[in-house]
């Protein structure tokens, strides 16, 4: 007698390759990539982070230039430093680690990852219950502790659908993005366009917005007040979009999900995540941050993602904080379970995933990081950047300089005392210049990912790296770029379901034109428009969602289950 499975029997076929090497039948389309590396970065912390330059008194040009150059650095460092190694060993960074500094470093590095990726993925959802909160009159929770019994509960039930999210694994992340990354960049949009008349209102002598010129200074005037005993400049700002997620490409995290990339070249897709979200989302939420702090004649600091988002979109913004929030969260706690499953080997993923997911949820009751989540993400860079320094020397720098590489792994000892000692004295470093002030937090991190790489180097040539005895095993890698041929996978979908995709993007098209009606009223008008714009902008945006959903996962759904292969 046959009987149904269980839901544990389901979730433990959800493999994710933690232990061994992605095979060549299960990597991932562009899209998958794109909409991912999207969805992270296009956050409900762009909400905070944007706002936070215009709280710190950037100038307008300062921010604009150096998140464009500081994001093409971080492009860079995944394409050419993360992606690489990813795609020619198809390995987590979790498990890849053991080869190079043992199991006894690899076990220490992995419960801090996991531990400071658990406290990232709680202040998304700490983010998206900032948003819930506001329509039952629950107060912001700006301080370090909660406030309201009702918002924890909110981030009790958050909680369990990101955790629901990521135990699934890669594709249904992907898949989560693929629906929620282009309205997430349009609510962005629309958020910064149609609270353009509250600024310029505020503008002596403006009235309505009309050029260029008027948007230069509403941005200089009333956005991005240059305050120069700040001493925040253009520097600042490049090295804080490059370090913002030093943890992921050149820390190596991002091994996670680029081992399921066909050639080291999907890299670039970051570049979605990037420009999309930590370009123009932070430059969209210091307009609104802006906006909603005249609006409500309150202090920018004293004011969260949600009330932030709310102001500008009405409960279209409630809802795209949520989503922003589950969409980074989600990624975020699958590379913590993959983090602690390379240090429980008897446990299936999805296990160890619930558990730092439970472990998640509780740190999202506390809204510490959130408070503070600019010094904490040039904390998290410094505290694990030394690691991906360590493997990125020794996986291409050692063969070229004579070294040997994993000749850690021949000693048949636990814990490499060269990588230790190179983590150690990295980070001791570093913290005394952050606490004593000497160099901005800004600039420690990647100073110290070359001085890791090079320390290491020293110490692991005087351990033994260069004794002939020990044999390179580098082929012990799998290929670096697919040999196989990409095939995509096609199918004619059914009429009622294109029908919900013209539905969908028809709903789109409204949300970008509202904003624009709005923004373009008359004087006076603005007012008058704005509770119908919040109507409609709702309506759409529920129907884009529903019609989307349906269209991505039911069509992907039946391609997978009737494939017609084409080369």
């Amino acid at each position: 007698m046959n009987h149904p499975e269980s839901l544990t029997d389901r979730v433990d076929k959800l493999y994710e390759f933690e232990r061994e090497p992605v095979s060549e039948d299960k990597l991932e389309s562009g899209k998958h990539f794109a909409a991912l590396f999207a969805g992270e970065h296009v956050a409900g912390t762009e909400f905070v982070i944007g706002a936070a330059f215009v709280a710190w008194g950037a100038s307008a040009a300062d921010v604009l230039i150096g998140l464009l150059i500081g994001n093409a650095l971080a492009v860079l460092s995944w394409t050419f430093i993360c992606a690489p190694i990813a795609v020619k060993t198809r390995l987590t960074l979790y498990w890849y680690l053991r080869k190079i500094a043992g199991p006894g470093v690899t076990a220490v590095y992995n419960v801090l990852n996991a531990l400071l990726f658990c406290i990232l993925s709680g202040t998304m959802i700490t983010v998206s219950a900032s948003a819930i909160r506001i329509p039952f009159g629950i107060p912001p929770q700006t301080k370090w502790y909660p406030e309201d019994a009702r918002f924890v509960l909110i981030v009790l039930i958050v909680g369990a659908v990101v955790v629901g999210v990521a135990i699934l694994g890669f594709k249904r992340l992907a898949q989560f993005s693929e629906v929620c990354v282009p309205w997430l960049f349009v609510m962005f949009a629309a958020g910064a366009i149609g609270t353009l008349p509250v600024l310029a209102n505020a503008s002596p002598g403006m009235g309505d917005v009309r050029g260029i010129a008027d948007l230069w200074r509403i941005a200089t005037e009333q956005i991005w007040l240059h305050n120069p005993e700040s001493g925040l400049g253009v520097w600042h700002i490049i090295a804080f979009a490059w370090i913002c997620n030093l943890a992921f490409h050149v820390g190596l995290s991002d091994m996670a999900v680029l081992r399921y990339a066909p050639r080291s070249s999907y890299g670039l897709f970051s570049a979605c995540g990037m420009y999309l979200g930590h370009y123009v989302a932070w430059v969209c939420a210091g307009v609104m941050g802006a906006a909603a702090a005249l609006i409500l004649q309150r202090p920018l600091g004293e004011l969260d993602a949600g009330e932030v988002a709310f102001q500008a979109l009405g409960l279209s913004g409630i809802l795209a904080v949520i989503i922003a929030g589950w969409a980074t969260s989600n990624p975020t706690l699958y590379r913590a379970g993959l983090a602690l499953q390379a240090v429980t080997p008897g446990w299936p993923r999805w296990k160890v995933t619930m558990l730092a997911g439970i472990a998640t949820t509780v740190v999202a009751c506390f809204p510490f990081v959130f408070t503070k989540l600019l010094s904490f993400v040039a904390l998290f860079g410094i505290l694990l950047s030394p690691v991906g320094a360590i493997v990125f020397v020794e996986h291409w720098l050692f063969p070229r300089l004579g070294l040997c590489q994993f000749w850690f792994s021949k000693t048949g000892k636990s814990i490499s005392w060269p990588a230790l000692s190179t983590w150690m004295i990295s980070v001791t470093i570093a913290l005394t210049f952050w606490f004593s002030e000497a160099l901005h937090e800004f600039f420690i991190a990647i100073p110290l990912w070359f001085f890791s790489g090079a320390l290491y180097t020293g110490l692991a040539s005087v351990a033994g790296a260069r004794s002939s005895e020990i044999v390179p095993i580098e082929e012990a890698a799998t290929p670096a770029e697919s040999s196989l041929p990409i095939i995509s996978t096609k199918r004619k979908k059914p009429g009622w379901l294109r029908a919900m995709g013209y539905i969908a993007l028809v709903s789109l098209l409204l949300q970008i034109v509202l904003p624009l009606w709005i923004a373009l009223s008359e004087s006076g008008e603005y007012e008058s428009r704005l509770p119908s714009y919040f109507y409609w902008l709702g309506i759409a945006s529920v129907i884009h969602l529903v019609t989307i959903a349906a269209w991505v996962l039911i069509g992907e759904r039946n391609q997978e289950q009737s494939p017609e292969l084409t080369l």
